[in-house]
């Protein structure tokens, strides 16, 4: 594999926006704008590390789930259909919250510390 990986990209720019571009910004919104990219760089390296398996789950899940075949938005939305049916197969209030579950370890994890 080719170095640097798109993960260690993804670090040094934080490490640079953190360690030397922030402590020296005076201008409130532009020292917010920065913690806002700073935000968004550790989604996208939580993303890269993890967003494959996750979907990959959410996929596996979602097929026994609804005891049919599909890529995974494809079987969510058929998900989304059976609910709004009044037709939720059992298991739909756990897959849900796993589901949730997922997607808070690639937007936001210290949620799932506050709230576990």
């Amino acid at each position: 594999m080719d170095r640097p990986t798109l993960d260690e990209i993804l670090e040094a720019v934080g490490e640079f926006l953190e360690r030397e571009v922030l402590p020296g910004i005076q201008d409130p919104r532009l020292r917010f704008q920065t913690l806002v990219a700073l935000n968004a760089l550790a989604i996208a390296r939580r993303e890269v590390a993890l967003g494959p398996a996750l979907r990959e789950e959410d996929q596996r899940e979602l097929r026994d789930l609804l005891g049919m075949a599909g890529d995974r938005e494809d079987l969510l939305r058929a998900l989304a259909r059976r609910i709004r049916d009044g037709e939720a197969p059992s298991g739909t209030q756990a897959f849900l919250k796993a589901h949730v579950r997922r997607k808070l370890l690639l937007a936001s994890p210290r949620y799932l510390e506050r709230y576990p």
